[in-house]
C-alpha cells in the first residue's frame, strides 16, 4: 500500500503581502500529478487546509477543485487543523463521493477509513482532527454521567482518543496483524517549530510525546512547518511552502509512505516545486548593491543594512537592484543604544513579550497571579480566532 502525506497547505495565506494562492495551486498540481504517477492508495492531508477559519473566495474554489481532481486519482482524507474551522471544513461531508473523506468530528475518531481493497490488502486510516483540550475534553472523558473529566491538556485529550483506536484496532485485529495508521495535528516531543505555526498552548502546555501514539505503523502529523521524523513512524510532511524567512532552509516535500504486510517498510521526501527561494542578506548597503547580490536578485529577500547611519535613498535603492524584497531594514553595526526600543518578531513568546512589558512597566518581574492572567487571556484570544 502506498500514501502520499501531505499538510499545512494554509490556502489563502500572504507572504510579507505577496499573494501565495498561485504558488499553492502549483504545488497541489505537483500533488495531484504525484497521485497518479506513484499510483497511490491514498493521499493524507493533515490538518491546515485552510490559513483562517473563514477562509477567501478563491481558497474555498482552489481545495474544492483539488479534492475533485485528487478523489478521481485515489482515496483523500482530510482533517481540519488548529487554523481551520472544522464546522465549515466538514459541512457537506456525509454527501461527498466516497472516494472522498473529510473527518472533522470528535465522534468519528475511532471509524477509521478503510483504503484498499480485500482484508489482506487494507489499512485502517483512523483520521484524527484538531482536538482542542477545552473543546473536546469532556467529549473524550467518557458517559456523560462520569464525573472524571480529562486534564485540560493536549496529551490528555490525544491520549484518550488513542486509547479509542487502539481498543478499535484490537477488535478489528482478533489476532491478525492490521496495517494501520493515524492522522493528527499536534506539537510533538522534539519536533522542530519555526516562526509561522500558531500557538496552540493551553494550560502553558503544547507538547505531546511521541509514546502517545504508540500501537500503529505510521502517524501522518500536521502542524509544524519543517519536514521531520521525530520517532520511528512519526513524521512531520511541513508545509509545501515557506511561509516565513525561518523556513528558508526547509527542503520542502511531500511524504510518500509504503506499507507492507510487515508494517512501515518506506518514508521517501518527494520534493515540493520551488516558486522563489527566500534567503537573508546582512551588511553594509555599498556591499549588498555590488556583486555579493548578484545570486539572489530572484530571490525573496530579508535585507538588513548595517551601515552606521541609515543610508539616504536606501529602499529605493534596493527595490531597484532586488525587486522581490519583502522585507529591509537598518540596523547599525554599532549596535543599539542601550534602553532603546526593541524589535518584536512573530518568533518571540508572546507571553514572554508581555511578561518583558509587565516588568519594564512596573520594574519588577510578573508575579505568578500575573503570568496566570495574561496566559489565561492569551488562550480565550486564541479560542476566539479558532472559532470566529
Amino acid at each position: 500500500m502506498r500514501l502520499l502525506h501531505t499538510s499545512d497547505w494554509h490556502l489563502g495565506r500572504s507572504l510579507h503581502g505577496v499573494d501565495l494562492l498561485d504558488h499553492q495551486a502549483a504545488y497541489l498540481e505537483h500533488l495531484i500529478d504525484l497521485a497518479r504517477t506513484e499510483r497511490v492508495d491514498a493521499v493524507l492531508v493533515a490538518g491546515d487546509v485552510y490559513d483562517r477559519a473563514v477562509p477567501p473566495v478563491e481558497a474555498v474554489s482552489l481545495l474544492s477543485e483539488t479534492l475533485v481532481r485528487l478523489a478521481e486519482v485515489t482515496t483523500v482524507v482530510v482533517t481540519p487543523g488548529n487554523h481551520d474551522s472544522a464546522a465549515r471544513l466538514g459541512f457537506g461531508a456525509g454527501l461527498m463521493r466516497p472516494e472522498l473523506h473529510v473527518r472533522a468530528t470528535v465522534d468519528g475518531i475511532a471509524a477509521p477509513v478503510v483504503v484498499g481493497g480485500t482484508d489482506g490488502d487494507q489499512v485502517l486510516v483512523y483520521a484524527l482532527p484538531y482536538l482542542d483540550p477545552d473543546v473536546v475534553r469532556r467529549e473524550l472523558s467518557g458517559p456523560a454521567d462520569d464525573d472524571v473529566v480529562l486534564g485540560r491538556s493536549h496529551e490528555a485529550v490525544l491520549g484518550a482518543a488513542m486509547g479509542r483506536v487502539r481498543a478499535d484496532l484490537a477488535r478489528r485485529s482478533a489476532g491478525v496483524r492490521l496495517r494501520s495508521v493515524v492522522m493528527a495535528h499536534a506539537f510533538v516531543v522534539g519536533g522542530e517549530p519555526s516562526e509561522s505555526e500558531r500557538d496552540i498552548r493551553v494550560g502553558g502546555v503544547d507538547h505531546v510525546p511521541a509514546g502517545t501514539f504508540a500501537g500503529v505503523d505510521y502517524v501522518a502529523l500536521g502542524h509544524l512547518h519543517g519536514p521531520q521524523r521525530v520517532a520511528d513512524g512519526v513524521r512531520y510532511s511541513g508545509s509545501p511552502l515557506a511561509y516565513s524567512f525561518s523556513e528558508q532552509h526547509h527542503r520542502k516535500s511531500t511524504v510518500l509512505v509504503e506499507l507492507t504486510e510487515a508494517g512501515l517498510v518506506r518514508e521517501e521526501l518527494v520534493a515540493a516545486p520551488v516558486p522563489r527561494r527566500l534567503a537573508d542578506l546582512t551588511g553594509p548597503l555599498a556591499q549588498l548593491l555590488g556583486p555579493a547580490g548578484d545570486a539572489h536578485q530572484d530571490d525573496w529577500l530579508r535585507i538588513t543594512v548595517t551601515d552606521a547611519a541609515r543610508p539616504p535613498g536606501m529602499y529605493l535603492r534596493l527595490t531597484e537592484r532586488f525587486p522581490h524584497a519583502l522585507v529591509m531594514q537598518h540596523r547599525s553595526s554599532a549596535g543599539s543604544v542601550a534602553g532603546g526600543a526593541v524589535a518584536v518578531s512573530a518568533a518571540r513568546d508572546p507571553l514572554e513579550v508581555a511578561e518583558e512589558f509587565v516588568e519594564h512597566v512596573t520594574g519588577t518581574p510578573a508575579t505568578p497571579g500575573e503570568q496566570a492572567a495574561l496566559r489565561h487571556a492569551w488562550e480565550r484570544v486564541t479560542a476566539a480566532e479558532r472559532s470566529a
